[in-house]
């Protein structure tokens, strides 16, 4: 069973029953929209500050979702895939976005609607994102636009997947 834990007196709370691998950590100020999963070793630290999640998240293995304390918290749109390994700190991101493994978003930046972070890349604290925007490299940078094809096959498709994997985990 995953550790679901109250500090500082908040409690996450789902919208409904979500997938939560047995590893998965969800603590604190956390709440959770329809639909999403928290995958295995994955952490949902809302300690420091608030955490909000829409509805069809996945967080896969290995990611980090934090915030910064009296400083920013995190909020996550709806349709939003975060890669395994990814850090995704104290920023926002906008629905039908797509982080991918090993990323890290940093403070204050702004991924908008659409957008695909590349496995690796590092957007910086403050970044704004332009919608459907593809982004990669170190530092992060803008290397064109989601094509129709990268937001079908890999945004739409991954999110997708990752609802249908979690429903074989329900089954028991």
């Amino acid at each position: 069973m995953a550790l679901i834990r109250s500090v500082r007196g908040f409690a996450p709370q789902f919208a409904d029953e979500p997938f939560l691998a047995e590893t998965a950590v969800v603590l604190g100020d956390v709440v959770m929209g329809t639909g999403c999963s928290v995958w295995y070793n994955a952490v949902v630290r809302g300690d420091v500050n608030s955490i909000r999640i829409g509805d069809r998240v996945n967080i896969q293995d290995g990611a980090v979702l934090h915030s910064t304390y009296q400083k920013c918290g995190l909020t996550i749109g709806n349709d939003v895939s975060i890669g395994h390994n990814a850090i995704v700190h104290g920023c926002t991101v906008h629905d039908k976005v797509l982080i991918g493994m090993g990323a890290i978003v940093m403070d204050q930046a702004v991924i908008g609607e659409g957008s695909v972070i590349a496995a690796g890349a590092v957007v910086l604290q403050n970044t704004v994102v332009e919608p459907g925007s593809l982004m990669a490299g170190v530092p992060a940078k803008r290397i064109g636009p989601v094509s129709a094809d990268l937001s079908k096959n890999e945004i739409e498709r991954i999110a997708a997947n990752y609802r249908l994997y979690a429903s074989w985990f329900k089954e028991g």
